[in-house]
Order: structure tokens, then sequence, then C-alpha cells
């Protein structure tokens, strides 16, 4: 049995591809290398985990990209992870996202365009979902956008806000979450360039600005956000392709995730299609970001990128090729060298504890 204390990682994927649920490995924090200790299947298309503190251990959560959606609790005491309490469903369909937020688990709900919040128990197993909010609008894109598409939820630095980001409607949502009863109420909506298709989003680690990568276009929005207001305004875009690359209709790329270092000194982007990792660096204040360098993800279209709190180790879940590599990431320039992969077929994402 692997203690709590030592480096492990959960990975997600797609079991209606092939996959097998939540798999959980070992990290060796020396060489960043992942050992798989076993698989749970307990929740069908188990597309995105979180970590979250439970009674006296810790709990791991996960959506299940289905239809009608769900989410679950795991207790993490042995190798592999333990259902803890009933799976519930999430009152909406195909959650891809989800975050811990005022004592409630929230999803976000691609199809039905929602998010759900959901009350963490004592024990940290889920409720029954306490309440749903419903996004509106559409986007120029009539095959992607023609409904909202909440692809993404997540607590902003300050813990006060449930921030959501909209593909279909080409918009970033601020809402407000009763930490009692659990009922969400839109606070303000932020839009960004029609068509851009926002898909995810990371805050610089001063709190003060938010990246906001679009799956439509390889853009990386830059928005200053001020926590006491609760507002999110937007102040550029910067590339994160070269421009004759991202201009390759024959191979479209679609950006799935972005993450910032601890010391806000660097910003990676996933790219699916043109299967790379995009390296930005930012300025000083975190207000202006460039591209820097493209490197390849070690394997077919990654889903999701995770960097290891050291900031050493950087983790691809490439999903096509079946897959998860690491890199080492070079402390001076930013940019990931390849140093391993292990098979999951069909993975979506990563977390590590």
């Amino acid at each position: 049995m692997i203690g709590n204390s030592a480096g492990r990682a959960f990975i997600g994927s797609f079991t209606s591809a092939g996959g097998r649920g939540v798999t959980a490995a070992a990290v060796d924090r020396d060489t960043g290398a992942l050992t798989v200790l076993g698989s749970t299947d307990a929740v069908p298309d188990p597309s995105f985990l979180a970590i979250g503190p439970g009674a006296g251990s810790t709990v791991l959560y996960a959506v299940g990209e289905s239809a009608p959606g769900v989410a679950a609790a795991f207790a993490l005491d042995g190798d592999v992870p333990a259902l803890l309490g009933p799976v519930r469903a999430v009152d909406g369909d195909a959650p891809t996202h989800l975050a811990l937020a005022a004592n409630h688990l929230v999803t976000a709900n691609y199809t039905s365009g929602s998010i759900t919040a959901l009350p963490v128990l004592a024990d940290g197993s889920l409720g029954a979902a306490a309440s749903v909010l419903r996004h509106e609008g559409s986007g120029p894109d009539a095959g992607r956008q023609e409904a909202p598409h909440a692809h993404q939820v997540l607590a902003d630095p300050s813990g006060n806000w449930v921030v959501s980001v909209d593909l279909g409607t080409d918009s970033v949502r601020v809402c407000a979450l009763d930490p009692a009863t659990g009922a969400l109420r839109l606070h303000g909506e932020t839009a960004l360039r029609p068509g851009t298709g926002p898909r995810h989003l990371a805050f610089h680690p001063s709190g003060a600005f938010a990246y906001v990568l679009g799956e439509l276009e390889p853009t990386l929005t830059v928005c200053r956000w001020d926590a006491a207001t609760g507002r999110l305004d937007v102040l550029g875009e910067t590339p994160v392709l070269p421009e004759h690359e991202a201009a390759d209709d024959a191979a479209r790329t679609y950006p799935s995730e972005v993450v910032v270092a601890p010391d806000g000194r660097f910003l990676w982007t996933a790219n699916r299609g043109h299967d790379s990792i995009s390296v930005l660096t930012l300025d000083e204040s975190g207000e202006k970001a460039a591209l820097v360098a493209t490197v390849g993800c070690g394997g077919r279209w990654p889903r999701d990128l995770t960097l290891a709190p050291s900031g050493q180790w950087l983790y691809a879940a490439n999903e096509r090729s079946g897959n998860v590599s690491w890199f080492a990431v070079d402390a001076e320039t930013g940019v990931p060298r390849h140093a391993g992969s292990v098979e999951v077929p069909a993975a979506s994402c990563v977390v590590l504890v």
C-alpha cells in the first residue's frame, strides 16, 4: 500500500473509449515517473478529477461525462480509489469539469450549458444537488456554439467567487455561491471575442490576472481580475502557436488546457491537433504574455496539462495515443523536455497529491 504521504497521481479516462476509469499511480518525485497501481471504473467516463480534503484523509472527486451526468467522491486510503458515499446526479448532461468552493463541489455541464452545486458532507462524500444555474446565449460557430456549453468551473484565488467558462457563448461568468444553501447567483459576465470558444482559465499567482484559453482559436485572452468586486476585464490576446502554424487549416488546432508556473514567470498550453505544448513567458506583473516555444506533447491529442507543485515536472494526458507523458521543466527558460510516459488508454486528465 502507498501511504498518503507518498507522491501519487490520479488519471481520469473515457471508459466509453476503452479507458480504465480512474487510474492511480505512484509518483517518483526525483524523476517525475509514474507507476500505475490500479484503477476503478465505478463511474462512467470520469473525464475530470479534483482533490479535496476529507475527514482526516484526502478525497478525490470525479465527474462522469455522461447523459445524465454524475459526480462522485472517492476515498484514497488504499492504492486504488474506493467510492465514498453514493454517486450523485448533477441534474445536467456531460459534466466536463469540477471544482471545490464554499463547502460545495461545483460541476460544469457542457451539453446542458449549466453549472451545478453539490454539498460536500462532513466525511467528504457528496449530497444531492443543491442548485443549478443555467447559462444563456450562443456564438457564431453554428456547429459548436449553437447554445451555451459550460466547459470549466473554478473558485477564484480569494475563494469569494465561482468562475465558469462557456465555450458556446464566448464568455466567462462570475457567480456567488452561498456556502449554507448551495444557491448559485450570477454576479457578472465578461464577453470575449466572438468565435474564440473559451475553454479553460487559469489565474496568475498574484490573483490579479486571469488567462483564458480559446478552443476554437489558438488564442490566449489576458484579463485583469478584481476579487474585491468580482470583475473580469479583457486586456488583450496573445497567440499560442506561431502564426503560420495556427493558420494551417489541414491541421486545425483545438487548445485544451492552460497552467501557470507557481512563480508566475511561465504559462503553458496543451494544443490538440498540433499535438504540442506551448511555452509563454509572463512579464513581472503578469499582464503581458509572449509565445517563446512549442514542443511535442509526447503523444496525440493532449487533453490536459498538470504541473507538479514544485514546478519541476509537467504532465500531459494524451487522449488519442492513450498515454500520460511527463516533462522536466527548464527552470531558466520554462521549456519542457520529454522524460517518459506511461500507458493509460483514453487518458483525459491528471491530478497530483
